[in-house]
Order: structure tokens, then sequence, then C-alpha cells
């Protein structure tokens, strides 16, 4: 059954378009981190802290397969570096999976995060750079990923709404 995937680096809204065109579509919306947060029963963050990068992304992989292995028709929000590990960038492209990279720039990424560092495990690491230059070096390590995506929709002032919409019109095209 048809997966919708929405995917892009952290602060381009994943969650929120998610959410919305779920409403729009009327289908169930899935957002891997509180998946794994549900099954995990703790934070993203106290994962990350107490068992590490490396037992994150496999519970990630696995959670993404069995959400991809339902019979439903549903929308899956990726976090922001899931599509970088364990092969999760082949899934993108896959017949019956709709993709979408929601992309933005290095300046709508960095005004947006600026207000969340405390929330963001991977931006509490980052001590030497600046926000901008640490975001422009991950965008730069993941941009091949990310672009495995079936379709590119640009947020980049846009209002939710309009990028619901633009994803809506890709769909039923």
């Amino acid at each position: 059954m048809e997966k919708i995937i929405i995917l892009g680096y952290m602060g381009a809204g994943k969650s929120t378009i998610a959410q919305q065109l779920a409403e729009e579509l009327r289908l169930p919306s899935y957002d891997l981190d509180h998946e794994i947060e549900k099954q995990q029963q703790q934070k993203i963050t106290t994962i990350f802290a107490k068992k590490g990068e490396v037992f994150f992304r496999k519970m990630e992989y696995q959670v993404l397969q069995q959400l991809l292995q339902q019979e439903e028709r549903a929308i899956i929000s990726l976090g922001g570096g899931t599509p970088c590990y364990a092969n999760n960038h082949l899934v993108l492209q896959q017949e019956g999976i709709e993709s979408f990279y929601l992309k933005a720039s290095i300046q709508t990424l960095t005004q947006r995060l600026e207000k969340e560092k405390e929330h963001r495990p991977i931006l509490q690491t980052n001590t030497e750079d600046t926000l901008e230059t640490f975001i422009a070096k991950h965008l730069f390590d993941r941009s091949y990923f990310y672009h495995q995506a079936k379709h590119i929709v640009t947020v980049d002032n846009k209002t939710v709404d309009q990028i619901v919409q633009e994803i809506t019109t890709i769909l039923n095209n």
C-alpha cells in the first residue's frame, strides 16, 4: 500500500507538513521520532544520551521498516538524519512510495533552529561552528541522500497550506 514519506533537514517542517497533509488526505500520519519514543518509552534526547547514536539509528531503521510493512496507506515523516543511515535512502525510490524532500535554505533553517537548540540533541554537540556553518556542513553531507526523494518541494517563504497544496497537486497528477 502506498506510503507518502516526508523528509528533510531538522527545522524544515516535516512533522507539521505531514500532520496537515494527513488531515487534508484523511490518512494516518506517523512521525518516526515519536514512534521510536513510544517503543523505547524515552525521549530521543535521552536515547542519544544513554544509548548513543548507533543504537538510535538501529531503532530508527527497525521502526521505519515496521511502518512501511503496515497495510494501510499512510504518511511517514522521517527524522532529519534517517535517509543517511542503514541504506534508508533506497526506500525513497521504491515502488509504492511517494517521497518528498522539504528543501529549506540555510538561512531559513538557521532562523528556525536558533530557538530550538536545547530540544535538538545533534545541535548540542556542536560547539566550534556557528549554527549557520554547522547546518551548511550537515546539508552538504546529507544532500545526496535527501535528493534521492522522488519530489523536491522548496519551503522557503511558503505557508504550511501552500506546501501541503503543492504536495497534494503532485500526488494527484
